[in-house]
């Protein structure tokens, strides 16, 4: 059974990318392979579902595309104020990290999201036609796996639209070399809108246990989803559903923040699927990571050279008093190397065969740090505060990043939550997003300051000076894709 679904998963993706790269989207396929030759069990959908979470982590074969993961990390890191330039690192990516951004950016392109949401979209096309063929696919069943795939669908679509913000909104599969390709562009809140419908019908349909930890923290459950819809629901500004989701998720027994140890690092980011894991993608040493070659071998990218002192602080009375997140952990003091997805433990790097470490997409210090942020959008700015102060204390953070801040101005509680953000999840491929979330709330000085901070003095005039168009926040379509569907509109500020 393991053999012959090894093989479906392998022909899967084969067969969903075997369109040529020429083609609008990267979704097109063969004719009527996918339809005839596929979708004749639940074995057959499992095995589309499994390659659903392996296009995450990978390139189709004869593909040389960026990872899902790389992008990811971009995205969320470039802009904001945290990272620096590596000795390898290229032009494109440098050009982004300065927004000296054009449209013929190689990083613009989004080819590697919506081939996995071509892969969604034929999971959810497709998969309930076998409940006809094959009797031994319950309804249950047959949702459990709508579930995943509406909610990957989803959380893709949110991520480009919070990177991109007006982005094609496709919602069927592409099986036909017939199928229309000029597909114009949906507003960012319509692509919310649909995130949350998808995100509601996934909760719906979801798992909360699948018997195995891998599966828990690897694959979508309830938990993950409600993760994803408390995020969706701060970029939206529905504080009171964001607290709800918040609240489901930690209502549940199966997640905790580890006390800081000397096994924390090992435990939570080393192994990976601790009980501070909501969903991670499963990197293993058969199937490693891109952090190795990144961050170490050739470092495309190291941590900003103030992040330690700045962002963790230091104890001039006790170098040894350390926030458990900082060294040793974020990055590395003297080299900055970024630490997190190279680490063995606060000693030792993991050897190259062995670099598997996964790639963090939510973790339930996130959950608590989102419903902070409710919170004191909803003015509950004490409440806010405990879960602060609950997680500094656990992470032992040191008085010098401490804030005494009042809980009724709420832009200093909002103000210390990102403080905590940045801490908590350096380098996750967050600090961007939470950024440009917060800053979208009439709080722009959030992105100017950033700016400041993180720019080449030569360049911070234009940098600010670009930040005060909002639609500069977000990136350029691509040149490729405007050439290829004449639908698009490419984002003003880079016409």
């Amino acid at each position: 059974m393991q053999t012959k679904i090894k093989t479906i998963i392998a022909v899967f993706i084969l067969l969903v990318s075997a369109s040529s790269c020429d083609n609008y989207l990267d979704l097109r396929p063969q004719d009527g392979i996918v339809r005839d030759e596929f979708w004749k069990t639940k074995e057959d959908i499992r095995a589309a579902v499994i390659g659903i979470y392996s296009s995450m982590l990978n390139s189709p074969p004869g593909v040389d595309d960026l990872t899902l993961t790389q992008y990811l990390f971009m995205y969320g890191e470039l802009r904001a104020d945290m990272i620096a330039s590596g000795p390898f690192v290229t032009e494109d990516e440098r050009d982004i990290m300065n927004s000296n951004i054009i449209a013929s950016n190689e990083l613009t392109s989004w080819a590697a999201f919506y081939r996995t949401i071509n892969y969604c979209n034929t999971v959810i096309d497709l998969a309930p036609g076998v409940k006809s063929l094959d009797p031994t696919l319950t309804q249950v069943e047959l949702n459990h796996f709508l579930s995943e795939a509406l909610a990957i669908r989803a959380y893709l679509y949110f991520t480009l639209a919070r990177t991109f913000k007006d982005v094609p909104l496709k919602l069927q599969a592409t099986l036909s070399d017939s199928d229309n390709f000029q597909i114009p562009t949906s507003t960012q809140s319509k692509v919310f809108e649909q995130v949350i419908k998808d995100l509601k019908l996934a909760d719906e349909y979801s798992v909360a246990d699948y018997g195995n930890v891998p599966s828990n923290k690897g694959r979508i459950t309830t938990y993950a989803i409600n993760a994803m819809l408390a995020d969706v629901y701060l970029w939206t500004g529905d504080f009171e559903g964001a607290l709800a989701a918040t609240d489901k998720v930690i209502a549940s027994p199966q997640f905790a923040l580890i006390p800081a140890s000397s096994t924390w690092f090992t435990t939570v980011f080393a192994n990976g699927n601790s009980s501070e894991s909501i969903f991670e993608f499963q990197y293993t040493t058969s199937n490693l990571g891109p952090f190795y070659n990144i961050f170490l071998q050739r470092p495309q990218f190291l941590g900003g050279a103030d992040v330690l002192e700045q962002v963790f602080g230091v104890d001039p009375n006790n170098p040894f008093n350390m926030d458990i997140r900082g060294e040793r952990v974020a990055l590395v003091s003297g080299t900055n190397q970024i630490y997190k997805f190279i680490g063995l433990n606060f000693n030792d790097r993991k050897a190259l065969q062995d670099s598997d470490t996964h790639w963090f997409v939510y973790r339930f210090a996130d959950v608590l740090l989102m419903k902070a942020e409710a919170l004191a959008e909803l003015n509950r700015g004490q409440e806010a505060l405990d879960i602060i102060q609950n997680i500094r204390t656990i992470r032992r953070a040191i008085n010098t990043t401490a804030q005494n801040v009042n809980p009724g101005t709420k832009s200093a509680v909002i103000d210390y939550i990102l403080a905590e953000r940045s801490r908590e999840f350096a380098y996750e491929g967050k600090r961007w997003f939470d950024l440009l979330r917060n800053a979208r709330r009439n709080r722009l000085d959030i992105l100017i300051d950033a700016a400041v901070l993180s720019a080449p003095p030569e360049q911070q005039q234009s940098i600010i000076a670009k930040l005060q168009d909002p639609n500069s926040h977000y990136l350029p379509i691509n040149t490729y894709e405007l050439y290829t569907n004449k639908a698009l509109v490419q984002n003003p500020f880079y016409k």
